[in-house]
């Protein structure tokens, strides 16, 4: 009984996020990293010059920072949020809106901010899916008290797993859903076509310094990171996943700690089921042990697509409309839902390790990585309002010409000019 009321708090809360049609919204993170443009080095957190530093020249625009202790790690203002990741990435989330355009423009706003106080310094901003440059072990750890837990805890998981926390960035789109019944198609389906989604994506051709041969390298990295926390939720692809089952991934797994009435807790190996009280566990402490898994697909209140890397604007904003153009159609929605129900979990994760190798050429369910993420725009256009079509041109580019951001990026190399290479990500 005990453990069903544990159910009953995640499945309410999963529930509590339902939203009207007419009111959906889309929420976006992405990750950039700072660097140095003359070296394409990584700019550390510490010191003159460094990323904190930054931060606090922009406190006096009207930026709120949030702070621990001494150490600035975030700012607010408006409806832009800005975060660092353990390795100093720096995350931009725009509040949820229902128009791209708002979303657009408030990215806009920040990186038109922030680029003289680095340009002044000779800085700048890159989105790839990996660090073009500096090795991890060159990156310090940010001081985040969770931050610090999760490096250890991480010692005995993955091979990549610290390679994850600081040397990756990612692009994140947030999707709303009607109902239980609306979830499980958007869920379903977004799980079903996760390898298209990385292959469309990856835009990483760097690791640790060295050009590498892997395709979808943050995808490999998150495969290598920690299996109790990423990679697909169990059971996805059933006819019948429900918030329950959500539920049951979550309380079956370690969350590495909790935060209680504003502390830090360390939990070790304790399972979420261990730690979960119905009637003494706040909605804010179960936020939090929702937010400590990172599967391709992540339930909140809301549907969160993690599978692509970090990519420049305005192709990123593609991204927001392809999304979309797919997911709050209902038309097309359903023709998706349709044409993934023969796919399995194995077929998906067989998909995902020939993507490491073959990339867009990889197979799933009879296609090619590269001919369904064009049937995909071509459906996102269908889907889309005459005002929003044009944000599927960057990408609509690259997939007539057969390629990705990653093969960009190999095309430009060829030379072998890596500054040349990632020049197209940095913002200017």
């Amino acid at each position: 009984m005990t453990y069903n009321k544990k159910l009953d708090m995640i499945e309410n809360y999963i529930r509590s996020g339902e939203t009207r049609t007419e009111e959906f919204r889309l929420g976006v993170e992405m990750e950039h990293f700072v660097i140095w443009k003359d070296s394409l080095k990584s700019v550390s957190y510490y010191g003159k010059d460094g990323v904190e530093e930054i931060l606090r020249e922009l406190l006096p625009n009207g930026w709120s920072g949030t702070y621990e202790g001494e150490h600035l790690l975030g700012l607010r203002k408006g409806s832009v949020i800005i975060t660092l990741e353990p390795g100093s990435q720096l995350e931009v989330s725009i509040d949820a809106a229902e128009k791209i355009e708002v979303l657009e423009k408030g990215y806009l706003s920040f990186l038109e901010e922030i680029h003289p106080l680095l340009e002044k310094r000779g800085q700048g901003l890159v989105t790839l899916g990996y660090h073009p440059v500096t090795k991890i072990e060159d990156i310090k750890l940010l001081p985040k008290k969770r931050y610090d837990l999760m490096f250890d805890y991480f010692k005995t998981k993955g091979s990549h797993a610290h390679n994850m926390m600081k040397g990756t960035g990612a692009f994140q789109v947030a999707i709303d859903y009607s109902d239980e019944e609306d979830y499980h198609k958007k869920f379903r389906t977004l799980n079903a076509l996760a390898p298209v989604f990385y292959a469309m994506f990856e835009n990483a051709l760097f690791f640790e310094g060295k050009p590498c041969k892997t395709h979808n390298l943050r995808a490999y990295v998150w495969m290598n990171c920690d299996n109790d926390r990423a990679g697909i939720v169990e059971n996805a692809l059933s006819e019948d996943f429900s918030y329950r089952d959500y539920g049951s991934y979550i309380l079956e797994r370690p969350p590495i700690f909790t935060v209680r009435n504003g502390e830090i807790f360390p939990t070790g190996e304790k399972k979420v089921k261990e730690i979960l009280e119905p009637g003494k566990t706040e909605t804010k402490e179960l936020e939090h042990l929702m937010t400590m898994f990172f599967p391709d697909i992540r339930t909140k209140t809301y549907l969160e697509v993690r599978m692509m890397d970090s990519i420049p604007y305005p192709l990123n904003f593609s991204a927001v409309a392809l999304i979309k153009g797919l997911f709050y159609n209902d038309d097309n929605l359903d023709e998706l839902y349709h044409s993934i129900k023969g796919i399995t979990a194995d077929q998906v994760q067989q998909t995902k390790v020939e993507m490491l190798y073959k990339g867009l050429d990889a197979t799933l369910n009879g296609r090619t990585l590269l001919e369904t993420a064009q049937w995909l725009l071509k459906l996102a256009y269908e889907g889309l309002n005459k005002d929003e079509k044009d944000y599927l041109d960057p990408l609509k580019k690259l997939l007539e010409e057969g390629k990705n951001p990653y093969l960009l990026t190999r095309e430009r190399f060829e030379g072998g000019d890596r500054a040349f290479a990632i020049d197209w990500a940095i913002y200017k």
